[in-house]
């Protein structure tokens, strides 16, 4: 495990839970209560567990589940293949709360992120990762509006610290774009921010207080660090391939998380990666941004 000298990190990744998730993601850092949460898309499952990776808890979900978040109430909100659902922790219970995409029965969600007015940013693909059925959507707590169109696999919806740039990645396509979020939520001046080089394909993502974009990669081992402008500023390595997301958490921001996944490794290569599809941590010398809680409105 190697890590550049520019990465504005200090430590390797460890290990914090062995989950074993087919398809870890989601990973979100629950500051009220020093919980991080995440989940297994294909293993249809959600998971939290303290700072420490201690005090573990997972529920079982009627579908996959591809992102959750926190709300301004306190409830969590997560999507599952027709929409999004608020999950009830105390008794595992999904609550259908909008239904979105019901007419493409080939497309799940996948990644999501709320900005700083509540508005929760989110993506949905072909679930055969084939076809360019994908969009990216902005919900406001009422209603969901259409915001780009034509993707095989969305991923990583992520804001800029002054929440002026939204970043999305076209994962098949191995781009990251760059959009101006207008004064009214909408977006303006799609362009083109980093095509990722090297093995693997651009994932989940995270902006830390600089407004550097860390880049997590599936299939490459890796996440990178890139400044506002598109320029590599260095990576870190991991002990597995796919590395799916990222999110800063801790008293002070500065603890990375970390999900990985087993899905599409050969036995031979599972063999190899014992640790894929577990929850990983490292210390970062830049905090991160603060988790916002998606606003519901009546």
């Amino acid at each position: 495990m190697s890590v550049t000298t520019n990465t504005a990190v200090e430590a390797s990744p460890r290990c914090l839970w062995e989950a074993g998730a087919v398809l870890g993601e989601g990973v979100l850092w629950d500051a009220a209560r020093g919980l991080v949460w995440f989940v297994d898309i294909k293993g249809r499952r959600i998971h939290r567990c303290d700072a420490d990776g201690g005090d573990r808890r997972s529920w079982e979900a009627p579908g996959q589940v591809s992102f959750i978040v926190p709300a301004e109430d306190g409830a969590m909100v997560c999507s599952l293949e027709d929409g999004l659902y608020l999950f009830i922790e105390d008794t595992g219970a999904f609550a259908p709360l909008l239904s979105v995409e019901t007419d493409k029965p080939g497309n799940r969600f996948n990644d999501g992120h709320v900005d700083a007015h509540g508005r929760l940013w989110f993506g949905s693909m072909d679930d055969a990762e084939q076809a360019p059925t994908g969009a990216l959507y902005r919900f406001d707590g009422a209603q969901v509006a259409t915001m780009d169109e034509g993707y095989v696999i969305t991923n990583g919806p992520a804001l800029s610290p002054d929440g002026r740039t939204l970043y999305h990645t076209d994962t098949l396509d191995k781009r990251v774009y760059a959009f101006d979020v207008l004064e009214d939520g909408g977006l303006a001046r799609k362009r083109g921010f980093v095509e990722l080089e090297g093995a693997g394909y651009p994932d989940g993502m995270a902006v830390d207080s600089e407004g550097a974009v860390w880049i997590a990669t599936f299939g490459g081992w890796r996440i990178e660090r890139y400044d506002p402008l598109g320029r590599k500023l260095g990576e870190v390595r991991f002990p597995c391939a796919n590395i799916t997301k990222l999110a800063f958490g801790g008293e002070d921001l500065r603890t990375v998380y970390a999900t990985s996944a087993r899905k599409g490794l050969s036995p031979a290569e599972l063999a190899a990666q014992p640790l894929a599809g577990s929850l990983f941590t490292f210390r970062a010398d830049v905090p991160g941004l603060p988790q916002h809680a998606l606003r519901l409105q009546e």
